[in-house]
């Protein structure tokens, strides 16, 4: 049995909530830190990788970014990249802060979005502690992912966004769309599958919240290419 121990730590004056676990019969050890992809929360199937680091002689920290999961933030599940590689700067300094782990040998694994998270991470900071980087399906680029995504999709999301910083300049509440959706659904993801997909990763009885404030497009690359869309639109409409 992998002894799981409930953790927290402060980033930029915000709780990150999360999970350490301890490799068995290991004093002094490298520390595996892990985060979940767009939207994902660390009881979506990250205790699986934990413990299988663990088993395997390292220590592991698993946390939820801010405004997700069980971590502060408020409104919710706003998603924005440079707040979210504030998170990981700051459960790298926690972690080599505990005593069981070996602050010289930390290790950052990544999937999907938090997956291009650690090699911005790793490749931008120099950290020398920083000893191994696992990239999974990594997220890499906007540009890529609105070319894949449509033109069509793109006005819709786009079209969100706007509505969303609109609700945000008004100090309303945010406009969320849909983490994961179907072919056609307006959502941020809705490949074929990624609905099959995701819902595979919940444990039973656990029911997230799979939404993001669309104002995620423009902490992507590529976010203000969607702006301009939309911008060209209304001026042609109005001109």
């Amino acid at each position: 049995m992998v002894d799981r121990q409930n953790i927290q730590f402060i980033s930029e004056g915000l709780k990150c909530a999360g999970w350490f676990f301890k490799a068995s019969g290991m004093d002094k050890a490298p520390c595996v830190i892990l985060a979940h992809g767009f939207c994902g929360v660390k009881e979506m199937r990250l205790d699986a990788y934990a413990e299988a680091f663990a088993g395997a002689g390292y220590h592991a920290l698993v946390f939820d970014y801010r405004h997700f999961g069980a971590s502060d933030g408020n409104p919710r599940l706003i998603l924005d990249i440079k707040k979210q590689h504030q998170d990981w700067r700051a459960a790298i300094r926690f972690a080599k802060g505990l005593p069981a782990v070996d602050s010289h040998r930390i290790a950052l694994w990544g999937t999907s979005f938090s997956g291009g998270h650690v090699l911005e991470i790793a490749t931008t900071d120099h950290d020398p502690d920083i000893a191994v980087v696992i990239s999974q399906v990594p997220h890499m680029n906007g540009f890529a992912t609105a070319a894949a995504t449509g033109l069509m999709q793109n006005i819709r999301l786009g079209t969100a966004a706007w509505r969303d910083m609109a609700n945000m300049m008004l100090r309303q509440s945010p406009y969320y769309v849909p983490a994961i959706g179907f072919p056609g659904d307006l959502a941020a993801m809705t490949a074929p599958g990624v609905v099959e997909g995701v819902k595979r990763l919940y444990p039973s009885g656990f029911e997230p919240d799979e939404q993001a404030a669309s104002r995620f497009i423009f902490s992507l690359p590529g976010g203000l290419f969607l702006g301009s869309e939309i911008t060209w639109i209304i001026r042609r409409a109005w001109c």
